[in-house]
């Protein structure tokens, strides 16, 4: 697990954690106990005073799988707007949950279904 702190917007945060919330009411998984431990550990800034490279809600992103040498872009969105073969992924889902918050260069190592991956951010579009 990433032992980087993920920034988030004020409004990012508060629809996540609301989100989360709703969800574990219903259901629980690994996936959204390390979400929830990500929120925690956040820095929080102001809408207006985040960088342009950290990846947030609607940010598009390219990333690259370190062994693979795979290159995937998607877009995170909120799980009702989650959609694969539009290549749009909730930030439930344990990519969405590894990426937010990080920014474009960064190295990210996590837990994803078909086991670790580490995977290089290549570029962030907000």
């Amino acid at each position: 697990m990433n032992k980087m702190i993920p920034v988030l917007t004020k409004t990012d945060y508060n629809t996540i954690k609301y989100i989360l919330e709703e969800v574990q009411r219903s259901s629980f998984s690994k996936d959204l106990e390390l979400l929830s431990g990500e929120l925690a550990k956040a820095h929080i800034v102001l809408d207006d005073e985040i960088e342009k490279d950290i990846i947030r809600l609607n940010s598009t992103v390219e990333v690259e799988d370190t062994i693979s040498k795979k290159v995937m872009k998607f877009k995170i969105t909120l799980p009702k707007e989650a959609d694969f073969a539009l290549q749009k992924v909730s930030v439930l889902a344990p990519i969405g949950v590894a990426l937010i918050g990080f920014r474009k260069g960064m190295t990210i190592t996590w837990t994803l279904p078909g086991g670790n991956k580490t995977i290089n951010i290549l570029k962030v579009t907000n």
